[in-house]
This record gives structure tokens, C-alpha cells and sequence, in this order.
């Protein structure tokens, strides 16, 4: 009989680890086999294009232009609804106005707004943003997450207990619930980083009810900061950042979850959970945190910040697994789609390089900057390139939220509090368009084997 052993909750005892060997050698597969039945890894060819899995009208990116019939690389661009993400950017800060409420119009409606539109829009948004009474008390503040995207995903599937019409898929219910969740994803994120740092960092605890006239990017400082104070240049800048992370396309990891969760026709709350689930991994939304973290790092490691070979022999050791993580990544370079440039990155430098001169933290953005001058180029030198690598957003916002005083804990979270506008338009084209349940082929690959009896293993 055996004995009663007993084990922490967390704990990875030996037993484990010994069957997680046997787990993980149980799964692995030759990689030739990949080639052997022209498999498209990750849903992508050897070039990094994504295998076409549906139709959409809300985004696009492009980073290919024709020249003599072939197929080459070209700067990047990212569409909303048809319109340049430059053009948005430039159209709304030109007239000084923040834009996220705005282009979260167009993705859910298809058209710019007219004053009178977007004023009832940001009017239903001020409405919905409140939470449900004692949802703080009752949920957020129990058992606090150290981890902010656990403690977003988990009250979003809370919610589904205060919806009367929870299952109604309805595109009017969806809508309801969408407008909702956009409007109350920075209090459940802030929220959940409140309650974070009283319970688990024995700091005072601050729950700053919103101001309805606010948009998006203001209440969200305004309901951080003990004293909800902020500056106009602050709130634009994450305004900006904000309408850049709304939405990439329908093929990024995340979005395609939407589709995917969507098309078994199951609620909402549980969808954006999974959405959530997804952006969470720091290959996806939480790459901002792992840039700013790598290059602490380098800036620790690396003695003359100037000295190009100095710097390129440490981007060398992170892509051989010798520095930092050791994951053989160096975090915001590179992208699915983009190899010349990111059009999110070109536009958020500028900001980046103003906030930096205003913060007196120039020199840290020529680092930055050097990183990304040099880091395509140690790419290209240690691995195989088919189609060029480039800076991405992600390089740049993290860096851009530690200036803005904004903590690590929130950097993903504020990425969702964008991307539900996304999520939330693909989620309503999935359902509008009733197409068929997603189910990719997977081939098997595993030797046909008999039963043996126990007597005989």
C-alpha cells in the first residue's frame, strides 16, 4: 500500500520530473517529418506566410509588393478596415483628439464615425464602464493573481455568472457584451494590479472609481496612480499605443483564437478568456515585458553602451542561449509577416524618441536604438533567414510603459485592453458569417501497437 505522502500544491517533486521525461519523449517528433508530409508548421510556410484559413473585412498587413511577376519584400503596412493605420494616426492626432474610442468604432461598425456617432458611442461606453456591485469585493480582491492576465482572464469568465443572457449569441447580445468588456477591461486589469500589490506587496490599496467623460487612455492612468494624476502628452502617447495594439490582421495567434472559440458557437466571456490565454504567452502579447527585461540585462553585462562589437557579442550569446533567459530569442526583433519594417514600430519611435528627450533618458534610447540596428544583422549571421527580420512593436512599448511609469505587471493587460476591440469585431464577423466549426488536420505519425498484458509489460 502506499504511503501518504505529502506534496505542496507547487511543488515539482522528483516523481514528476522522472514521468515528465518520459511525457516529453513520448511526444517528440523527427522534424523531417514536417518536410516528409509538407506540413505547415504553425500554420506557416518555410517563408513565415500563414496558411489562408478564412476571410475577413476588419484588418490586414502587408510586407510584400510585385516587382517583374515575383513576390518581394517591402516596407510594412497594417489596415483597418481599409484605412492605413499612418493615416488614422495622423488623422486623429492632427485634430487633437485621442483615437481609441474612434478606431474601435470603425472596427466594429466598418466606418469612421461622424461627430454625432462617435459622441453616442463614447457615451454607451462611459455607461458600461462600471462593474457589477461588489464584483470588486467579491472577485478581484479574492485570492489575488500575482499574475495580471490570470486575474483578467478570471474575472471575464466571472462575468458570465452576472449576464442574464450570458449564451445568447445573438449579434445585438454580442455586441452588448463586447461594448461592455471594452469598457471595463482597464478596471479589471488596474484592479487586479491594486489588489496584487496590497495583498501580496503590503502597499496601500487604491480602487478609483472612473470618470465616464474620460476616453480609454485617461481613465486608465486616472484610476492607476494614487493621486490620478496625469499629463496630456502621457495619455496621448498611450492612446496611440493603445489604437496600434487594437488588431494585426486575422491570422495573429490570439485573433485566430477568437475565430476559433467562436466557431463552436460558445459565450462570450469564454471566447475572450481563450483569446486572453493566448496573448498571455511571451511570444505573443507578452513579449513587451521580456524586451525591457533583456535589456536590464544588457545594460548590466554590457560596459560601453556606444561599442557595437560589445553589444552584437551579447545579442550573439542571448541567440545562443548563453545570456539572459536562455530561451535563444532576442525579444521584439523579428515577426510572422513583417522583414523589412513594422509599420507600429515606425510609428511609435517617434513618440518613443520625444518621451525619452523629455524624460532626461536619451541615452537608454540609443541603446535601444543600437539593438535594433544590430540585431537583424546577428540574426542573419547565426540563423537561416527566408524573408529578413526587422524590429517589432513590441520593442519599443515596453520601454515606452516604464517611462510612463506604468508597472511590468499591466504591460500585457494594457495590450488586451486594446486588443478586445479586435477580438471583438472578428468575434462578431465569425458569428455574422455562421461558417463552419475551425478544425486543422493534424496527421499521425505513431507506430501501430498492440495491447500486452499487464503481466507481460
Amino acid at each position: 500500500m502506499a504511503e501518504n505522502i505529502s506534496i505542496n500544491f507547487s511543488e515539482i517533486t522528483p516523481q514528476i520530473r522522472r514521468l515528465a521525461h518520459a511525457a516529453e519523449d513520448s511526444t517528440m517528433i523527427d522534424s523531417a517529418l514536417y518536410q516528409k508530409y509538407d506540413v505547415k508548421r504553425g500554420l506557416r510556410d518555410l517563408n513565415g506566410k500563414g496558411v489562408l484559413a478564412g476571410l475577413t473585412h476588419i484588418s490586414d498587413v502587408s510586407a510584400k509588393k510585385m516587382v517583374d511577376g515575383k513576390e518581394v519584400p517591402a516596407e510594412g503596412n497594417l489596415y483597418y478596415r481599409g484605412y492605413n493605420i499612418k493615416d488614422l494616426v495622423s488623422g486623429f492626432t492632427s485634430e487633437n483628439r485621442f483615437g481609441f474610442e474612434e478606431t474601435t468604432y470603425l472596427m466594429l461598425f466598418g466606418k469612421l464615425p461622424t461627430e454625432s456617432e462617435l459622441a453616442e458611442f463614447k457615451e454607451l461606453l462611459g455607461i458600461y464602464r462600471t462593474l457589477p456591485t461588489d464584483f470588486v469585493r467579491d472577485t478581484i480582491m479574492k485570492a489575488p493573481s500575482r499574475d495580471m492576465m490570470n486575474t483578467l482572464a478570471r474575472s471575464v469568465l466571472t462575468l458570465y455568472a452576472y449576464d442574464d443572457n450570458a449564451d445568447d449569441i445573438s449579434i445585438p447580445n454580442v455586441l452588448r457584451q463586447c461594448m461592455q468588456l471594452i469598457a471595463i477591461f482597464p478596471l479589471l486589469s488596474v484592479y487586479g494590479y491594486q489588489a496584487y500589490r496590497h495583498y501580496h506587496e503590503n502597499e496601500s490599496l487604491f480602487i478609483h472609481p472612473p470618470v465616464k467623460e474620460l476616453s480609454a487612455a485617461e481613465n486608465l492612468l486616472y484610476i492607476l496612480r494614487p493621486d490620478s494624476k496625469y499629463t496630456d502628452l502621457e495619455a496621448r502617447i498611450l492612446d496611440v499605443a493603445m489604437v496600434l495594439h487594437m488588431d494585426h490582421g486575422g491570422g495573429n495567434n490570439s485573433t485566430f483564437t477568437t475565430h476559433v472559440v467562436s466557431s463552436t458557437a460558445t459565450d462570450t466571456y469564454s471566447t475572450v478568456a481563450a483569446s486572453l490565454g493566448s496573448l498571455k504567452g511571451p511570444r505573443h502579447g507578452g513579449a513587451n515585458v521580456k524586451v525591457v527585461q533583456m535589456m536590464e540585462d544588457l545594460m548590466k553585462n554590457v560596459k560601453d553602451y556606444k561599442d557595437e562589437d560589445e553589444i552584437s557579442d551579447y545579442l550573439d550569446k542571448l541567440l545562443n542561449k548563453k545570456a539572459f533567459d536562455k530561451s535563444g530569442l532576442i525579444y521584439g526583433m523579428g515577426h510572422a509577416v513583417y522583414s523589412l519594417s513594422d509599420p507600429r514600430e515606425q510609428i511609435f519611435r517617434s513618440y518613443v524618441e520625444k518621451l525619452a528627450e523629455e524624460k532626461g533618458l536619451q541615452e537608454i534610447f540609443d541603446v535601444y536604438a543600437m539593438v535594433e540596428k544590430l540585431g537583424p544583422k546577428v540574426i542573419a549571421g547565426e540563423r537561416p533567414i527566408y524573408k529578413g527580420v526587422c524590429c517589432n512593436v513590441d520593442f519599443y512599448s515596453g520601454f515606452v510603459y516604464k517611462m510612463l511609469g506604468l508597472p511590468e505587471e499591466l504591460y500585457t493587460p494594457i495590450f488586451a485592453c486594446a486588443r478586445i476591440s479586435g477580438w471583438s469585431a472578428h468575434r462578431i464577423e465569425e458569428l455574422s458569417n455562421r461558417g463552419k466549426i475551425i478544425r486543422p488536420a493534424y496527421k499521425t505519425v505513431a507506430t501501430p501497437q498492440y495491447y500486452v498484458s499487464m503481466d507481460q509489460r
